[in-house]
């Protein structure tokens, strides 16, 4: 007790047995990661977005869907049980900046993907309340009246490269050719997109054929979430360190 009450009257000493634990502490918490290839769980699936999915998240952050709507599932028994599989850290490897979230006055969406029709997510982002009637989200009837820009895509997969997404010179080349052919199941460059990116879903999101807009792109950014990792094959187990 009078070792103790000696170090909490002299505060150079204070200071300095505290920066030694600090220390200690950071060695104990950083160093195993200098041993590690990769901090990252290795998973089959993963990809990059494709340029269309792409657009889609840019507008789902744009509009500030991440404050009322979390992209991480926690480990614990109601969280899985209600939204599926907890998350897993490969899962956002290419966001930038990630969608974990802080708050849920809407439900998780890490696992939303095919979870509902096209059609469904129309309806709830033009009238959320004629879907779900407690609905507190504003309208985005306006996604599916705005044309969406293509014409700077292949800009936006160049930054991404530049802070590790491994976007290809093929893939790049052929990015605005690629978003438009997503959205139309007829276009002539539906095999090269599937080519470029696995499990991809190619169809007419918003419903309206002649017109490629924001609806369509937030749409299909929407119905990829969660879906390209195969927990069938994945093992826990195996990612352990």
């Amino acid at each position: 007790m009078i070792k103790h009450e000696t170090i909490e009257r002299n505060a150079t000493l204070l200071l300095a047995l505290s920066f030694i634990v600090v220390t200690i502490g950071g060695i104990v918490e950083i160093a195993p990661l200098f041993y590690l290839q990769n901090t990252i769980e290795k998973v089959q699936g993963m990809r990059p977005y494709t340029p269309l999915e792409l657009a889609g998240r840019d507008i789902y952050v744009r509009e500030g869907c991440y404050l009322c709507h979390s992209q991480m599932i926690r480990p614990f028994r109601d969280e899985v049980e209600r939204y599926g599989h907890y998350s897993l850290a490969a899962e956002s490897m290419y966001d930038h900046p990630f969608q974990w979230g802080s708050k849920r006055t809407g439900p998780d969406l890490a696992r939303v993907g095919g979870r509902y029709s096209d059609q469904w997510h129309v309806e709830h982002l033009t009238d959320p309340r004629s879907v779900v009637p407690g609905s507190i989200m504003p309208t985005y009837a306006f996604l599916a009246n705005t044309d969406l820009s293509t014409n700077d895509i292949a800009d936006h997969l160049r930054t991404n490269v530049d802070v590790g997404v491994p976007y290809s010179k093929d893939m790049i080349a052929n990015a605005e050719a690629d978003m438009k052919a997503q959205a139309n199941p007829d276009s002539d460059g539906v095999d090269g997109l599937k080519k470029r990116y696995n499990n991809v879903n190619v169809r007419d999101f918003d419903g309206n054929p002649n017109r490629l807009t924001e609806m369509d792109a937030l749409v299909a950014y929407l119905q990829m979430l969660g879906t390209l990792v195969d927990f069938s094959k994945y093992s826990a187990d195996e990612n352990l360190r």
